[in-house]
């Protein structure tokens, strides 16, 4: 946001350096991110000043140039100028650039003015004509000022250039109350009162304001007066609309806009001056004489300002006539409606808007404009009347004409001020330092905030409407400590700590542990939208449509639900880098699932690994190695044993219809992880043609198993014996049947079961696949003998072949 310094003078009388003020003002909340210079005319006429013409002669080698001896005023002898001009002559009082000094054309562009010779003859400057000096169009001579005028005088005093310092503040979005001059003034005499200088804050009168005639009248009806609150307006008849004077285009310049018209600059002044947005209606164009407030049909069209037809929402409030539309209240006015060339009366309308249906009016209409910015934060209802009188004041002042109606003012229920009551011990206990009663009311005083009622413990209060963000007995706290400053807070020279009683096991502590751990293994964290399209569940019958959280007013489709699954977010990351020409791969994500069950909304926290690619980097030393779903297990264990629950799993078989070939690992019948590589018609959604390994760890249940308490079991005694079948199998022949017909065979002495092998191709029968399966034996007790061993293995050998039809390779 700019504000103008000329500007911010008005309503405070101080001298103070614009350094003085980014100072005060930042201490403030109201943080300066920048002081730019402006000026009304380029350069600032700099160096230019007021001349006498002591002498004029022919110049002797050219018929249209004359030689000059101009005194410039500085004490030194007369220069010598030679002038194109027809019109120069002696005794004249003129405008004359000196030498260093620069000049700007229409097109912004410089040139400097330097000591040369024209046709022999030396010139020591220029005297300049309207166009050479940006102040007009004319050039048909030099021009010539008043006699009255003292050589040497700087050109900038007598053409009434102005100057002006721009503070570019950096506004937070809940200080709505400082979204305009006046905004800015109040706060800066808080700041200033601090400091031990009272300053009266100056607003502008309108105690000239009077209703000279009563011909235009408007009727307005207000439909919705919990949209619009307060609705005021008037008629003003005879208007000239024209370009503005030169001082109000410059106050619109200085703050980046640009100047229209006379009326539509008074009222964008206004905006800017008290915060108050204001609209202007053509009054020949309102038909029937009657303004109706209300909101609009669904699909009606309308062409705003800008030429673009619209298409109305059923929440949309509009100003309207009694045919249709003429303004998206607070947000954007209406082409047909607009103020012309052509227009000699208006209809001046001042409001007060409910926030929440502004924002979501221009959001929804892709409008951001001065007026929606501060209707949709909150501007002050208590001065809507006292701003369009204001307004029509200065549109009189700019344009003339007559006010020729009462002001309408619709006001059904009033907004009352916000009533708190301040603890004296609540602000030192969260300042930190006693601030004393006395300095507490000074500073609230100075802030317009009302002291109700005083009693020993503390102050009941009003807070002024236009204080929206101020609605608690903390935030009053907050105004009284950036109005005493910060800086004024004086820092302990003894420094207390607490210590924390975190537990190791804490789930922030153990996620950093296995991030830290990823990130050592190559891997690289992501974070993905929790936000999803829901046409992802019907890749997977396992994720249910009535299942989706969706959202009540999404942004896009693809963003209209919540996620059921992280696999689909990471294979969308994998996607995006391997169209970057980066294949080799391995993401790491904690986040949560989101699940509707039968009205009960259900979150769930995951850690989910992707890997896909080459293992390693290309190099001389060795071949490039593709990664592999046992170098995929390898890093789950990883995360399992670092965790230190890798001992209590059992591998367990599983169905899922997102791999092709995958392993659960729970405790009991709790599964803590499931992996495996990913189906390739899943991976071919996403365009990728490699193969893909996932790992989707259920991180609430993790965290259940891990315990602070260290157990042990005793290194068994005697040892185990590993033994492997190669089996041939039937291609419908799962996994899990093995496990399960292992177990049964065998319930004491087989501890694991492992697949570690799969294969399927040339060298087999068809309709077969081969599954290379380990199995480890141990008792307790005693060491195992080959007898007892040969027994097992041919139990499973036996049950394998009877009830799968499987035999060995």
């Amino acid at each position: 946001m700019r504000i103008s310094y000329n500007w911010l003078k008005q309503f405070i009388k101080t001298d103070l350096k614009s350094e003085e003020i980014s100072e005060i003002l930042t201490d403030l909340g109201l943080e300066v991110e920048g002081v730019d210079r402006f000026e009304s005319l380029k350069g600032g006429l700099e160096g230019v000043v007021i001349g006498h013409v002591l002498t004029c002669e022919k110049h002797p080698d050219a018929d249209k140039l004359k030689i000059t001896t101009v005194d410039l005023g500085d004490g030194n002898p007369p220069v010598q100028i030679v002038c194109g001009a027809p019109n120069v002559a002696a005794g004249q009082k003129v405008p004359v650039a000196t030498i260093g000094t620069k000049l700007y054309d229409k097109e912004g562009v410089g040139f400097e003015i330097k000591k040369g010779k024209i046709r022999g003859q030396e010139s020591h400057g220029m005297i300049c004509a309207e166009d050479e000096l940006g102040i007009g169009e004319g050039h048909d001579g030099i021009m010539i000022l008043s006699e009255d005028l003292i050589p040497g005088t700087k050109a900038s005093k007598v053409f009434d250039i102005e100057t002006d310092e721009v503070f570019e503040i950096g506004l937070t979005p809940n200080r709505a109350d400082a979204m305009s001059h006046m905004g800015v003034a109040r706060d800066l005499r808080a700041g200033l009162s601090q400091k031990g200088n009272n300053f009266e804050l100056m607003t502008p009168s309108v105690s000239k304001f009077k209703v000279e005639k009563r011909t235009l009248k408007m009727d307005v009806k207000v439909e919705n007066d919990k949209l619009a609150p307060r609705y005021c307006g008037l008629t003003i008849s005879g208007l000239t609309v024209k370009p503005s004077p030169a001082w109000l285009q410059n106050r619109l310049k200085s703050i980046g806009l640009t100047p229209k018209n006379n009326i539509v600059d008074a009222t964008n002044y206004v905006l800017h001056e008290l915060g108050q947005p204001l609209h202007a209606f053509d009054a020949s164009q309102i038909r029937g004489n009657k303004i109706i407030v209300k909101t609009a049909e669904t699909g009606t069209k309308f062409i705003t300002l800008d030429d673009v037809e619209r298409t109305l929402h059923e929440e949309d409030l509009l100003i309207c006539d009694e045919v249709g539309p003429m303004c998206i209240a607070g947000v954007f006015g209406g082409k047909m409606s607009g103020v012309t060339e052509r227009t000699q009366e208006i209809f001046l309308e001042s409001a007060y808007f409910n926030p929440v249906s502004i924002r979501k009016s221009a959001k929804r209409h892709g409008l951001n404009t001065d007026a929606s910015f501060r209707f949709e934060r909150g501007i002050d209802p208590s001065i809507t009347e006292y701003a369009l009188k204001r307004a029509a004041l200065l549109i009189q002042e700019v344009a003339g004409g007559e006010i020729t109606s009462d002001i309408t003012d619709i006001y059904p229920k009033k907004i009352e001020d916000f009533v708190v009551f301040l603890h004296f011990d609540r602000v030192n206990k969260i300042v930190g330092e006693e601030i004393l009663p006395e300095t507490i009311k000074k500073i609230l005083a100075s802030l317009d905030i009302k002291v109700n009622h005083i009693t020993e413990t503390g102050l009941g209060l009003s807070i002024p409407s236009y204080r929206v963000d101020v609605t608690r007995e903390i935030d009053v706290v907050e105004e009284i400590l950036r109005v005493y400053g910060y800086n004024n807070i004086e820092i302990p020279s003894k420094l207390n700590a607490t210590i924390s009683n975190s537990v190791r096991t804490a789930e922030h502590n153990v996620q950093n542990v296995v991030a830290d751990q990823l990130c050592s293994l190559g891997f690289n964290e992501m974070m993905a939208n929790s936000l999803t399209t829901p046409d992802y569940i019907k890749i997977s019958e396992q994720l249910k449509e009535e299942h989706n959280v969706l959202m009540l007013n999404p942004l896009s489709n693809e963003l209209s639900a919540m996620r059921q699954s992280l696999l689909f977010s990471a294979l969308e990351a994998v996607s995006f880098n391997i169209n970057r020409k980066r294949s080799d791969l391995k993401f790491f994500e904690f986040g949560k699932t989101y699940h509707n069950i039968a009205g009960s909304y259900e979150e769930n926290k995951h850690l989910t690994l992707t890997a896909t690619g080459n293992r390693n980097n290309e190099s001389w030393l060795r071949a490039q190695e593709k990664s592999d779903f046992f170098l995929f297990k390898g890093y789950v264990m990883t995360v399992l044993s670092r965790v230190g629950v890798d001992k209590k799993l059992t591998a367990l078989p599983f169905e899922n219809d997102v791999f092709s070939e995958g392993l659960a690992l729970a405790i009991g019948k709790e599964v803590l992880v499931e992996f495996g590589t990913v189906k390739k018609s899943i991976a071919k959604h996403f365009d990728i043609k490699q193969e893909v390994f996932y790992a989707d760890f259920n991180w609430g249940k993790i965290q259940k198993y891990i315990s602070n308490k260290i157990k042990f079991t005793a290194i068994p005694k005697y040892p185990e014996v590993k033994r492997d079948f190669a089996l041939l199998v039937d291609e419908n022949v799962r996994f899990e049947q093995i496990f399960n017909i292992a177990k049964q065979t065998e319930k004491s002495l087989l501890k694991d079961i492992n697949l570690f092998d799969v294969y399927q191709g040339s060298n087999l029968p068809e309709g077969k696949k081969s599954y290379a399966v380990s199995f480890i034996l141990q008792d307790d007790t005693k060491t195992l003998t080959d007898t007892q061993i040969d027994k097992i293995m041919s139990k499973l050998q036996n049950n394998f072949e009877s009830q799968l039809g499987a035999s060995l390779r």
